[in-house]
């Protein structure tokens, strides 16, 4: 009696060659989006307050390369919702590039892509794409006008922060509005220094951050998701605090010349130690709980 080896386990789900499905939904999304990169690092990429913007792009490619096979490997199957999102998607971008709305022209990629998606792998796939699609929101220009509404009590209370600790440590500062005067020099709180677009770019490196050391807690995870909001503030403002004593130290032109992008150098190494050091106190504490009260459980 001869015994036949049952190799249905070991074939592949989606036999058929990655590239060839995939390859030709490439060149239309490149054909869509690289003008709209171009554009970009043209204009908003080159200021100061959207220059994380080619970041989170590069960022989120990766984890969608990272993430390619996982889902060419997923068996095919289209969710209902995959079309209506799609064409949705494209009315997105035609409108958005046609009246140069960035907001639309921007966002449609994370529409467009999880239509596709859905389409092609269902629900299984958007699940195993969530975070580089996530993450892409980071790169979204949002409006003027909601961007100031947002930005300018942060910059009263990063201006309020770094003149009390500067005076309280004997620096001759004083403060109206979010203008610092220290010594003969007077300085302004821009939105770049201290405002929302810099605490998104700060929240994305926190999620970031996250999603790369992976913990088991969700305790652990939220807390460090939500800490990231004042994390920023305090790295926002020790970034004034540097730009505040660089120009009163060695004058205007060092506070706005290439310390300036020092200072901007320290606001995100600020920010990733002081993620890292919160971590890391989380992780004592949990370890704390364990030996106290027991086993905590990979949930908590």
């Amino acid at each position: 009696m001869s015994v036949v080896a049952d190799n249905s386990q070991a074939m592949p789900v989606n036999p058929r060659p990655a590239i060839a499905e995939w390859f030709p939904i490439l060149l239309g999304l490149i054909a869509l989006y690289v003008p709209t990169w171009v554009d970009l690092s043209r204009t908003i990429w080159v200021t100061e307050a959207q220059a994380h913007g080619p970041i989170i792009l590069s960022v989120a490619l990766w984890f969608f390369w990272k993430q390619h096979q996982v889902i060419h490997e997923i068996a095919p199957k289209s969710a209902r919702t995959g079309w209506p999102l799609f064409i949705f998607g494209l009315l997105l971008y035609a409108v958005g590039r046609s009246q140069d709305i960035l907001l639309f022209e921007v966002g449609s990629q994370i529409v467009i892509i999880s239509g596709l998606l859905l389409i092609l792998r269902g629900w299984a796939a958007l699940r195993a794409a969530w975070f580089p699609l996530f993450f892409l929101l980071f790169m979204i220009p949002l409006p003027g006008a909601f961007v100031d509404a947002l930005t300018l009590p942060m910059k009263m209370a990063v201006s309020y922060v770094a003149e009390h600790v500067l005076y309280l440590v004997g620096y001759p500062i004083s403060r109206t509005g979010v203008i610092l005067q220290i010594g003969q020099y007077k300085l302004l709180v821009a939105d770049a220094c201290a405002g929302l677009q810099t605490l998104f770019t700060l929240e994305a490196l926190g999620l970031l951050y996250l999603n790369i050391v992976r913990h088991d807690s969700l305790f652990r995870n939220l807390s460090l998701a939500i800490l990231i909001i004042p994390i920023s503030f305090t790295a926002n403002t020790i970034r004034v605090m540097v730009l505040t004593l660089i120009t009163y130290h060695y004058g205007d032109a060092a506070g706005q010349g290439f310390l300036h992008g020092f200072a901007g150098m320290v606001l995100f190494i600020t920010a990733l130690l002081l993620i890292i050091a919160i971590d890391s106190a989380l992780q004592w504490v949990l370890g704390f709980r364990e030996k106290k009260f027991g086993t905590v459980s990979n949930g908590v």
